[in-house]
Order: C-alpha cells, then sequence, then structure tokens
C-alpha cells in the first residue's frame, strides 16, 4: 500500500482535544519502513494513543513490544479467526501469559470470519468461545471480529459472558439492531473508515442514530483508509477523516467527536500509564 502524502490535509482538532485510534496493527510491515514518523505524523494531528492489535502470538508480543517502547501505545492480545487453527492449549497459555503485561488493555482481535473462511467453521467457533473464556478469566475487554457472522457471533458473547469490562465489536459491520443488541450487553461500536464510502449507508445510519457515548473510532490500519484515501495505506492520523464524518452525520463539532470518543476509549480499555503524557 502507498503511504499518504504527508502533506495531506486533515481536519484539525483544537488544542484541547485529542483522538484514540483503538484499532490498528502497527507491528505489519506496510509500517516497517517509516513507522517513527507515522507516529509521529499522528501526534501532531491529536491522535495521541493508540491500541495496536494482537492477531496471532508473534503479533501480539510484536504489540506489547511495541506498547514497552512507546508511551502513547497500548496493546491486546489474541488469535483471529483466520488463525483459529493455531489456537493450541499452549498458544492460549502464552497468550494469558503475555495478558499480564502492565501494557495490555484488551484481549483480541478474536471472532468470526464467514467471508473468507480461512479456517474451518467449526475451529473457528470452537477458538472463539474458548478466547472468550479466557478473557473472561483474565478481566479484560475484548476485541470483536464479526463478519457475516452476526448470529453467532452474538450467541457465543452472551455464552460466555457476562464481562464486567464489556467489549467493543471492531470494525462494525452489522445493522442498528445487532449495534443495539451489543450496546445492551455492554459492548461499544467501532467505526472504521468504511463510514465515509459513498455506499456505506447502513454504517451511516448506525451512526446517526447511536449515541456517542456508546461509539469508538479506529483505523484498522494498514486496511480501510478513509476518503479520499481509499486504497492506500491507512494510518492513525487519518482516523481524524472518520471524526470528521461522525461529526457531520451526527450534526455536532468535531471536538464533540473526540472529546466523546475518547472518553469511550479511556474508560473501556483503562488508557493510562505512568510514562504515558496524552498531552
Amino acid at each position: 500500500m502507498q503511504p499518504v502524502p504527508r502533506t495531506a490535509p486533515l481536519p484539525e482538532l483544537s488544542a484541547q482535544s485529542e483522538l484514540v485510534d483503538t484499532h490498528c496493527h502497527l507491528d505489519m510491515s506496510d509500517y516497517g519502513p517509516d513507522l517513527d514518523g507515522v507516529l509521529l505524523s499522528a501526534a501532531e494531528h491529536g491522535v495521541r494513543r493508540i491500541v495496536t492489535i494482537g492477531i496471532d502470538l508473534p503479533s501480539s508480543r510484536a504489540a506489547v513490544s511495541l506498547a514497552e517502547r512507546v508511551p502513547s501505545i497500548f496493546a491486546t492480545v489474541g488469535v483471529h479467526p483466520h488463525d483459529a487453527h493455531q489456537a493450541t492449549p499452549e498458544t492460549l497459555r502464552r497468550l494469558a501469559d503475555l495478558a499480564a503485561h502492565r501494557h495490555v488493555v484488551g484481549y483480541g482481535e478474536i471472532g468470526l470470519d464467514y467471508v473468507k473462511n480461512y479456517a474451518p467453521r467449526e475451529v473457528q467457533l470452537r477458538t472463539f468461545s474458548d478466547q472468550l473464556h479466557l478473557a473472561g478469566e483474565l478481566g479484560l475487554p475484548v476485541v470483536i471480529h464479526d463478519r457475516e457472522a452476526h448470529e453467532d457471533v452474538c450467541r457465543l458473547i452472551k455464552e460466555a459472558g457476562p464481562f464486567p469490562r464489556g467489549g467493543v465489536m471492531h470494525c462494525f459491520s452489522g445493522d442498528l439492531r445487532l449495534a443495539e443488541e451489543m450496546i445492551d450487553f455492554g459492548f461499544l461500536i467501532s467505526i472504521p473508515g468504511v463510514v465515509t464510502f459513498a455506499n456505506a449507508h447502513t454504517l451511516q445510519e448506525v451512526v446517526r442514530t447511536i449515541d456517542l457515548r456508546h461509539l469508538l473510532l479506529e483505523t484498522d490500519g494498514p486496511y480501510l483508509a478513509p476518503v479520499p484515501y481509499r486504497g492506500k495505506r491507512n494510518e492513525p492520523k487519518l482516523v481524524l477523516l472518520t471524526a470528521q464524518k461522525v461529526a457531520d452525520l451526527k450534526a455536532v463539532s468535531l471536538d464533540d467527536v473526540a472529546r466523546a470518543t475518547t472518553a469511550n476509549a479511556v474508560r473501556l480499555f483503562q488508557l493510562t500509564r505512568d510514562d504515558h503524557d496524552s498531552r
């Protein structure tokens, strides 16, 4: 993916506001050549905290390593449904050990993907259930991947719950009914750059209807860059474009969206640390 030009105009936050990118894959090779520049540019644009996501054991270790090195980064650990066959009991034991790290703020990305089906459904279902129960034992909020698997995702979450720390429906792809069902269960709804796409009518309706106190923002970088950078590498600073679209849909200010979604992210993931200066 081609990086976004550094001179690209972006919406501007007030000096008192900041944004959190609650879901990015900073360990991926797309950021390898210029990760430090990506992080600096994010901070310069007011994106001062980033949650980098584990999708298997190596990426979970990498996420923790990044969080150790950079005060603005927090980590999650878990096994993505694409790699569900890798979630052996030993792998889950090692993830549980890794989750004890002080900068790990959530368990995931876990869930079900019935679009690509890289792993057999029965393997995905077993691995998702095992990890939901593990997250509950660890007392961590869960980060859920759900593609065309809404019914099974809801069923397994309810069977494994309750989750006192809650969770997030990452890169939300459902309808208003699903959003309301998950909110009733104590989960937040994370809005990706897809909301800026012209054909994202269902997601836009979710954003218009759901109160800001239930929403998060994410890039899912390096994927799903918002318009006008669709098809290029996504990166944390571009969450500004998603925030602006949410503001437009809800007829509020960009700073209103920043304040609400940042507070939601801090509350869900407990994004505070002694070596982190959010300003």
